[in-house]
């Protein structure tokens, strides 16, 4: 049975899964940044191409682990990230948590600065 929230304002969102939702989105763009090295690594010339890519494709495994993990937690929890948009401003991106939807965005800056932060917290485990 499905329960209609049109009209129903939501609750405020609640900031454990505000930010769960956050680490997530940003755990997907690590993975893209990830990705993109892994190819420039093998397109360049450097002395020790298969250990660098060796190490990222390492800090890939951990982070795809953690989305695996933050995925079956969001199913456990009734969460769903519906929808990520970029723009020039930044990341928007859409969830849905206790039957209602909600929204945030991130600018750029913030994006590459928590990338950045999630990748050396990675390193320092």
């Amino acid at each position: 049975m499905a329960v209609d929230m049109v009209g129903s304002s939501p609750p405020v969102q609640i900031g454990k899964e505000l930010e769960l939702v956050k680490r997530y989105v940003l755990l997907g763009i690590v993975n893209q940044i990830l990705d993109h090295d892994i190819r420039i690594i093998g397109a360049t010339a450097t002395k020790l191409p298969r250990l660098y890519e060796s190490m990222i494709r390492g800090l890939q495994d951990r982070v795809l682990l953690e989305l695996a993990a933050m995925r079956r937690q969001f199913r456990d929890s009734g969460i769903g990230v519906d929808k990520e948009k970029r723009s020039t401003a930044g990341l928007c991106a859409e969830y849905s948590c206790m039957g209602y939807r909600h929204s945030f965005s991130m600018p750029w800056t913030f994006v590459k600065a928590e990338s950045e932060r999630l990748l050396k917290s990675y390193l320092t485990k």
